[in-house]
C-alpha cells in the first residue's frame, strides 16, 4: 500500500519552500511587506513538501491497528512506517523503541513518569522548562550554568561522583540550547554519565531540526523532540531509545491501544495485559497526520541534503552575528563565548531598550516577527543577565514601559526556510532602530508592547 508523496524541489544551499513564505502584513508606518518569520526556536514554519505529502493523504485517512477496511491498513501501513522512517533518522538502534507522543515537553514528561523508584535525576539549570520541571517525583539535583563545555562535563563528572553508586541515576540536556543556540557536548557528557552507571536523555528540539541527530553515535539513552520545530505541524513529537524502562513502568496514559488484553476478575476487578511495545505509550487512536508529517519532515531533510542545510545556516549564523557586532548597543547572549559551535538561535538585549518594545518595533515597523521574554528557560537568562532569581520579569510578558530596562532578551532564530532577504532585512532594522529610534509610540497592553494606535508616528 502506498500514498502519493509530493516532489521535493530544493537546491543545494538555498532555503527549502515553507508555507507562508509569500504572506504579506501591514506595516504601522503605512503599507505591506512580506513577513520575515525569525521565530523558529518557538515554531518553524511547515515544509511545504510536509504540507503537500499530508494533503496527498488526507484522502486515505483511516483508524490505525484496530480497522479491517482498505483505508485504515493503509493508514496503520503509514503510521508504522513513519516509525520506520523516525528511526532511520534518529539512527536509532535495533533495540530502541520511537513512541509518538504530543511534543517535548509531553515525551520529557513520559520518561519522568517511567523512571525507576528512587532515580537520581541531574539537570543544568540552562535547560528548557520542559526538560527542568518534569521530574517532580524524583530526587533532583540541579547543576550551575557552565561557562566552557569542558566545565559542563567536569560538573555532571563531580555530581555523578557524588550520588548513591547503587541506586539508578540520569542525566537530562539539551543539544542546542533554546536561548544562545549553543551546542552542548553531548558525546561526552554521555560518556560521563555511562562511567558513572547513569544514563542520559537528549532533548533535541533544538538539534534535530538544525543538524544531524544520531543516538547510536552520541550513544544517548534516549531523545526527545517535537514536529512543530522540525518543520511539521503542531501536535506531535517523538521520545526514541532504551525500551526496558519504558516497558517497565505503567503505561502514560491507560486506554484501548496501550492494552492487549482485558478480562473481569471473579471478585469484580479487571485485569490487564499492557503492551511491551511503543504501543504501551500510546493509548488512544494516535495524532496519524502529525506522526506522518514528522517522518515527512524527516525524509525531506535527509533528501535535501542535511550537510548542506547546515553549512548554509552558518553562513547565516555567521552574517547574524557579524552584523549585531557592528552595533556598540547590543549585548548577545552567551554561555560558552564567541567560539562556541551554534546553530540558527540567538539572542541579544539592546542598552536603553526595554526588549519587548524592541521586538514590537521589529514587527509592527518591518513585519519582522522575532520572540522577547525569557524563553521558557528563566533560571538560564537570568544567569545571562546578571539578574537575582527574584527580580521581576516572565516569559514574554514585559513589565517595564518603553524605553526601560527589562529583564526580557530578544531572540532571532533561522533555519533551512529563511531566505537571505530576512537576514538582511532584521539586521538592517536593528540598526535603524538603534540609530534613529522607533517611528511609532508604543504601549504596553494585556501584557504585550503593542503600537498605539491613538498616536502619529514620531518626526
Amino acid at each position: 500500500m502506498s500514498v502519493p508523496t509530493a516532489a521535493l524541489d530544493s537546491s543545494v544551499c538555498a532555503p527549502l519552500p515553507v508555507l507562508g513564505q509569500d504572506v504579506t502584513v501591514p506595516l504601522v508606518t503605512g503599507g505591506e511587506v512580506t513577513y520575515a518569520a525569525l521565530d523558529y526556536a518557538a515554531s518553524a514554519p511547515a515544509l511545504q513538501r510536509v504540507w503537500d505529502d499530508v494533503a496527498a493523504y488526507a484522502p486515505y485517512y483511516g483508524s490505525v491497528h484496530r480497522g479491517a477496511g482498505y483505508l485504515s491498513q493503509l493508514s496503520t501501513d503509514l503510521f508504522e512506517n513513519s516509525r520506520r522512517t523516525v528511526a532511520e533518522f534518529l539512527g536509532c538502534r535495533a533495540e530502541d523503541q520511537v513512541v509518538f507522543t504530543r511534543s517535548t515537553t509531553d515525551s520529557l514528561n513520559l520518561l519522568a513518569a517511567a523512571i525507576p523508584a528512587n532515580c537520581q535525576v541531574f539537570v543544568y539549570e540552562t535547560e528548557h522548562h520542559a526538560s527542568l520541571l518534569p521530574w517532580r517525583d524524583a530526587q533532583v539535583t540541579y547543576l550551575n550554568a557552565p561557562r566552557t563545555p569542558a566545565q559542563a562535563v567536569e560538573t555532571l563528572e563531580r555530581a555523578l561522583a557524588d550520588r548513591d553508586p547503587y541506586g539508578p541515576a540520569l542525566v537530562c540536556v539539551t543539544g542546542a540550547s533554546n536561548v544562545t543556540g549553543e551546542l552542548w557536548p553531548v558525546k561526552e557528557l554521555a560518556a560521563a554519565a555511562h562511567a558513572h552507571g547513569a544514563r542520559i536523555v537528549l532533548d533535541a528540539a533544538q538539534l534535530a531540526p538544525h543538524h544531524p541527530v544520531d543516538i547510536a553515535e552520541l550513544d544517548v539513552d534516549w531523545v526527545a523532540f517535537s514536529g512543530h520545530k522540525l518543520y511539521a505541524p503542531f501536535g506531535s513529537g517523538v521520545l526514541a531509545g532504551r525500551a526496558d524502562w519504558l516497558q517497565a513502568a505503567e503505561p502514560y496514559l491507560a486506554g484501548g491501544g496501550a492494552s492487549r488484553k482485558v478480562a473481569r476478575r471473579a471478585d469484580g476487578g479487571v485485569d490487564v495485559d499492557w503492551h511491551t511495545t511503543a504501543a504501551r505509550h500510546e493509548a488512544g487512536s494516535p495524532n496519524v497526520i502529525g506522526v506522518y508529517s514528522i517522518a515527512s519532515a524527516c525524509k525531506a531533510l535527509t533528501e535535501a541534503g542535511f550537510d548542506n542545510l547546515v553549512a548554509r545556516e552558518q553562513e547565516l549564523v555567521s552574517r547574524v552575528r557579524e552584523g549585531l557586532a557592528e552595533v556598540p548597543e547590543v549585548q548577545v547572549l552567551s554561555l560558552f563565548g564567541d567560539d562556541a559551535s551554534r546553530v540558527g538561535v540567538i539572542s541579544f538585549v539592546v542598552r536603553g531598550w526595554n526588549s519587548s518594545h524592541f521586538a514590537a518595533a521589529l514587527s509592527a515597523e518591518y513585519g519582522i516577527g522575532v520572540r522577547d521574554g525569557l524563553f521558557c528557560a528563566h533560571p538560564l537568562v537570568r544567569t545571562l543577565l546578571g539578574s537575582d532569581p527574584q527580580d521581576p520579569g516572565e516569559c514574554g510578558a514585559p513589565e517595564a514601559e518603553p524605553g526601560e530596562r527589562s529583564l526580557n532578551a530578544i531572540r532571532v532564530s533561522f533555519g533551512a526556510g529563511t531566505p537571505d532577504e530576512h537576514i538582511d532585512r532584521f539586521l538592517r532594522a536593528v540598526s535603524e532602530l538603534v540609530r534613529e529610534g522607533a517611528q511609532w509610540k508604543y504601549r504596553t497592553e494585556d501584557g504585550r508592547c503593542v503600537p498605539d494606535r491613538g498616536e502619529a508616528p514620531q518626526v
